[in-house]
This record gives structure tokens, C-alpha cells and sequence, in this order.
């Protein structure tokens, strides 16, 4: 194809002060050389034989030193130009051709701000990269677990002492005994569901942030890193619940005091509205303080620093974060219950009166059902952990990476060469 008059070949600029035609061969006398045969078929710089008349065009003028050509720049079929810093030609991200470069990716997320999507597949993509010794932690916690469950409602809790809940002729007494009881067992299989959690957690954090960086961690040293903190996650798993039980307990004892004084109705009232307006306050706490596992486990902090870190970087992002917790927490439960609920039934179903008895309650629960809805629980168990807690993890990050550039930290940690951080902000997030 024949260049157009007046621009220059693509990465190529005229010499200062030359004319274009200078660039066409001469003989030794410095006159024109013999014109190229009109059907040669090689590529050719040389100017179209048809050309306007003279004084309609003017030579293109020389470039001043330093200066990009303007076929160059445009990248017209020919090398593009550098990328710096901030993208293409070393301007602020996005204003060169191209825009910005991508993140860096070292790991199981891109180290910027992240999407809601980026969050809930980093987390997946951590148990698929490194299943071996994330599914390996939440297994092994899981039948651990359970196993103590069984046993104890097996062994030690009785279900007799409940019947009475399911008596239309029961007294009082017998009513709040059946409600102790019940409190009781579901306090206990509480407890050590929560401690088999708290450990799961604490080794989970750990391979979750070794996954953002691209690197892999056995069991063993997911232990030896997480054993020194594990005292301290034990303290402020227990101490949140708390806070948030107290602050019920204040929200409906207004209510309880009216009700003993004899005002039952209007006590009603107030134990409702002060245990509504008591919740509110909880679950903001709650969220506020969500990040504080992390916190402590990846910053080495103490309790009470750790929620002051999770307040300062949950603040102005509190509805975000309640909803990628609330997210990740309901897609954790339908895993768990198309897991959980077949195996439930097929104990029902081979125990005590059938699947009619487990249906409408007459069954027994004898050490089959235990053990087969037990295979089901730690089957959803060793699915769901990986997904929640790195959820948490990986939100921490995010807000980390959003307030205090720490994606710049993770790359010099991952061992990025020339890491640039992105643009603040993505789509969706």
C-alpha cells in the first residue's frame, strides 16, 4: 500500500531538516536514480507516482528533538509504544493508549480493590489451589468434632428429659426443667462446635493469606504460625457473643422490671421493643467487630487492638460488609443443607419407626441416626469452613487494600518486580 503523502512510516520519523524525497535513491551524480518498475511487488517507502499539484501540500516538517512520530504513537502496524508506571507512554493510569495495566495476580486474587465476585472466588479458589491441606484442616477438624458430639448425645445428654416439651399435659415444672435440659445440650454441642471452629478458623487465615501471595503452606507450619494467637482467638470468639448477650440482656430488662411490678402487658411491650432495638445494636457491633479475627491472627495483635482494627476499617463500608458476610453465610448454608438434609433423612429412615417416625417426631434417635446424620454434618462441615472463614480473610484484605495500600506491601512480599497498584476502584465493588 502506498503511504499517504505528508506522514511518515510507522516507527520512523525524517531526519532533522530533510525533505522526504531525500530519503530516495541517488547515483553518484546526486540526481534522481531510475524509477522502480510499477509492478514490483516489494514493500516500498518511495511516494505515489500520482501526486497533488504543487503548493496543494507541504513536506512533512522536521521533529524536534525527543518528540514520538506520529505513526509511532498511534501504533498503526507498528511497535507500540512503552508501557510505564501508570500504563502506555509512562502517563497516569489511563491516559495512555491501552489504559492501565492489569494487576498483579500472584496469588488467588488480584492484588487491588476487589468485587463481591472476586471475594467469594478467591475463597473457592483457595480450597481448589491448595485443597489438599485446606480440606485436609477442615476434615480433620470436622470428624474431631462431631465424633465428640455424637458421643455426648449419645452418652451423656438425654433426650428423655425434653419430652416434655412435646406433652400438652405437662405442669410447669416439668415445661422448665425440659427447657433447661434442652438449653443445656444445645449449650454443650455449641461449645465444642465453636472451639472446633475457632481452631479451623485460626489454620485456615493462615493458608488464605499465604494463597494471596501465591505460595503454599502445609498443616504443620499453618500450626506452628497460628498455636502462638490461638489462646487469644479462644478470648475474643468468646468475649463478641458476650458483648452481644449483654447488650440484649440491657435492651429488654426495662421491660422485665415493668413486668414485675405488675404491669404484664405493658412489660410485654417493652421486652419486645428493648430486645428489637437491642439487636440492631449487636449486629452492628458485630459487624463492626467482624474483621477482628483476622486482625489478630495476621497482625499478631491482642484482643481489644484487634477489634479497634476491625472498627477502623469496617467504618464507611459497614452495609458492604454485612452484605458479603450475610452472602457468604447464606451460600455456606445451602451447601451445608443439600449435604446435610439427605443424610438426615436416610437416618431417619433407618432408625427407630422409619422415616414416618422421623417426620412426626415418635422416633428414637439411637446411635444410627447419630452416626449417619453425623457423616452428613462433616461432610458439610469440610465444605463450608474454607468458604466462610476465607470469606473473612479475604475481606480483611480487601478493606486493608482499599484504606491502607497494602496490595503494595503483598506484591513486594510475593516477590511482583515493578508492581504499579491499579485503579482504585473496580466494577462492582
Amino acid at each position: 500500500m502506498n503511504d499517504t503523502p505528508g506522514w511518515a512510516s510507522p516507527g520512523s520519523a525524517p531526519s532533522d531538516g530533510q525533505e522526504p524525497d531525500a530519503s530516495r535513491p541517488t547515483d553518484a551524480a546526486g540526481q534522481n536514480g531510475p524509477a522502480e518498475p510499477a509492478d514490483d511487488k516489494r514493500p516500498s517507502s518511495k511516494w505515489s507516482k500520482e501526486q497533488p499539484p504543487p503548493g496543494q501540500w507541504s513536506a512533512p516538517s522536521p521533529q524536534p528533538p525527543g518528540r514520538t512520530p506520529p505513526g509511532a504513537a498511534s501504533g498503526w502496524g507498528g511497535q507500540q509504544p512503552p508501557r510505564g508506571p501508570g500504563g502506555y507512554g509512562g502517563g497516569p493510569a489511563g491516559s495512555g493508549w491501552g489504559g492501565p495495566p492489569p494487576a498483579a495476580k500472584p496469588g488467588v486474587i488480584p492484588l487491588r480493590p476487589l468485587g463481591v465476585g472476586e471475594i467469594l472466588d478467591g475463597a473457592v479458589s483457595t480450597m481448589r489451589t491448595h485443597w489438599r491441606t485446606v480440606l485436609g484442616i477442615s476434615l480433620a477438624v470436622a470428624v474431631v468434632t462431631e465424633i465428640l458430639v455424637v458421643l455426648l448425645q449419645g452418652l451423656v445428654l438425654d433426650d428423655s428429659s425434653t419430652a416434655a416439651l412435646d406433652d400438652p399435659n405437662a405442669t410447669l415444672d416439668e415445661i422448665g426443667r425440659a427447657m433447661s435440659d434442652a438449653l443445656l445440650n444445645t449449650g454443650v454441642i455449641l461449645l465444642i462446635s465453636m472451639l472446633g471452629t475457632i481452631v479451623a478458623t485460626a489454620l485456615l487465615t493462615t493458608v488464605t493469606s499465604r494463597a494471596v501471595l501465591g505460595k503454599s503452606v502445609t498443616t504443620p507450619e499453618a500450626w506452628r504460625d497460628a498455636r502462638p494467637q490461638l489462646l487469644k482467638l479462644f478470648g475474643l470468639t468468646f468475649l463478641l457473643p458476650l458483648i452481644a448477650l449483654a447488650i440484649v440482656g440491657v435492651g429488654v430488662l426495662p421491660g422485665l422490671l415493668v413486668a414485675v411490678a405488675g404491669g404484664a402487658e405493658a412489660g410485654s411491650a417493652l421486652v419486645v421493643l428493648g430486645a428489637l432495638a437491642a439487636g440492631v445494636v449487636a449486629l452492628w457491633l458485630m459487624i463492626r467487630f467482624s474483621l477482628a479475627s483476622p486482625a489478630l491472627m495476621l497482625e499478631k495483635q491482642g484482643i481489644v487492638k484487634s477489634m479497634s482494627r476491625s472498627a477502623k476499617l469496617v467504618r464507611g463500608a459497614w452495609w458492604r460488609v454485612f452484605g458479603i458476610q450475610l452472602l457468604a453465610t447464606i451460600i455456606a448454608n445451602i451447601v451445608a443443607s443439600i449435604i446435610v438434609i439427605p443424610f438426615t433423612f436416610l437416618a431417619g429412615a433407618l432408625s427407630g419407626n422409619g422415616i414416618t417416625g422421623f417426620l412426626d417426631s415418635t422416633g428414637d434417635v439411637g446411635w444410627t441416626f447419630l452416626i449417619i446424620s453425623g457423616i452428613g454434618s462433616v461432610i458439610g462441615s469440610t465444605l463450608t469452613l474454607p468458604i466462610t472463614a476465607g470469606v473473612t480473610v479475604l475481606l480483611y484484605i480487601d478493606q486493608r487494600i482499599r484504606r491502607e495500600a497494602l496490595d503494595l506491601e503483598l506484591a513486594r512480599a510475593a516477590g511482583v518486580q515493578g508492581y504499579a497498584p491499579g485503579a482504585p476502584g473496580t466494577p462492582g465493588s
